[in-house]
């Protein structure tokens, strides 16, 4: 009997200690500075093309509608040494597919490195499975080419057709092709001689670049950091070595804060609540009249000598649930975000439900946050 009450006693003390650690407050999370802040000027540039897919079985565009794919082809053609002008209109081939090419040049990419690119079809073609790129030089904004891409195309998808039904998994004319571009042209942006970088915090906040240039003045010893609004956090870089001096401060952990802010989807019931989210004190009632009705006929059949014929008695139970057992609930005033899912989730209420009352929480001046709806 000692060993079984001492063993109730830990399992007592263990489920006290782990409600102890679900009702607090959660701890606090440090992160590096890499993680929620960029260099202002380093980043990527977009890069679009236009270009033709050719060898695909079938499924390319149709010549007599892409009039874009052929003249495209047409061109291709003619650039290579074959003349079609002629035989123009006896053209037709489901082989070739017009597409357009995308990528990112990422900061720093030098000519000769290689970058992955994207392919989406912009005809009528079905499926670019099996295609090979053709040579297509990728513009910046600018109208600069910076890379040209060519290659074999995977799309990762799966599509089948029959007679009387088809299977489709993923999308088959848009496409991938790793390290499909090979970079001709860098765009100079250089670190060094610049008497002053920024960082950009990625979501802007007025603490948290206090706290970013509050960490870097007391690693570096200096005050070579001023927060000037809440996205930048200035550094003042003369007499230093800026890619030394960025990596030495990008690994210093810094405690983000964020806006008390409630996500609401609608359209998937999906609900996000930040930790900073508070209520005012406020009582909740919720509940549907629901009635059920179920049909369950029987047949009742007689004896074998008694006569009489087989018929379908009908049988039907109606329920009706007024959820009256639901009660109302009261949250406090100033409860924390664990605290209010505790009490929402009391009343016994879905995600369709809780998006209607958090919604009506709002409404009434309760809800100590901002309210996002998508």
């Amino acid at each position: 009997m000692a060993k079984k009450a001492f063993a109730t006693a830990k399992i007592v003390c263990a489920a006290l200690a782990l409600a102890f650690l679900l009702a607090g407050p959660a701890a606090a999370q440090s992160v590096r500075i890499k993680d929620i802040a960029d260099v202002e000027g380093v980043r990527d540039n977009q890069l679009v093309g236009y270009g033709l897919v050719v060898g695909l079985p079938g499924t390319g565009d149709r010549l007599r509608t892409a009039i874009f794919t052929r003249q495209s082809l047409i061109g291709m053609l003619e650039r290579l040494g074959v003349n079609t002008r002629d035989n123009e209109a006896r053209l037709d081939t489901r082989n070739v597919a017009a597409v357009m090419v995308t990528a990112n040049l990422p900061a720093f990419a030098r000519p000769g490195s290689r970058i992955d690119i994207s392919v989406s079809a912009l005809g009528d073609a079905t499926n670019l499975q099996g295609g090979t790129l053709v040579v297509t030089p990728l513009l910046g904004a600018d109208g600069e080419v910076y890379a040209v891409a060519q290659g074999a195309v995977a799309t990762g998808a799966v599509a089948a057709r029959g007679a009387a039904s088809s299977i489709q998994r993923g999308v088959p004319t848009s496409a991938r092709i790793a390290s499909g571009a090979i970079v001709e042209r860098e765009i100079p942006y250089s670190l060094a001689g610049r008497p002053n970088i920024r960082l950009s915090l990625r979501n802007p906040d007025m603490t948290t670049a206090r706290r970013i240039a509050a960490a870097i003045n007391q690693s570096t010893g200096s005050t070579s950091a001023v927060a000037t609004d809440p996205r930048t956090v200035a550094l003042a870089m003369v007499g230093r070595d800026p890619v030394g001096f960025l990596a030495q401060i990008e690994q210093l952990r810094v405690e983000p804060d964020q806006v008390a802010r409630v996500v609401i989807e609608e359209a998937s019931g999906t609900i996000v609540m930040g930790a900073n989210v508070r209520v005012s004190t406020v009582a909740i009632a919720q509940g549907n009249l629901t009635i059920r009705i179920t049909e369950t006929p029987q047949v009742a059949q007689p004896n074998p000598l008694a006569g009489g014929e087989t018929v379908v008695v009908p049988r039907t139970n109606i329920e009706v649930d007024d959820q009256a057992q639901r009660r109302v609930g009261l949250l406090s005033g100033g409860v924390s975000l664990q605290e209010l899912v505790r009490g929402l989730n009391a009343l016994g209420v879905g995600p369709r439900d809780l998006i209607s009352i958090l919604q009506s929480v709002k409404a009434a001046g309760a809800l100590q946050a901002e309210m996002e709806l998508r």
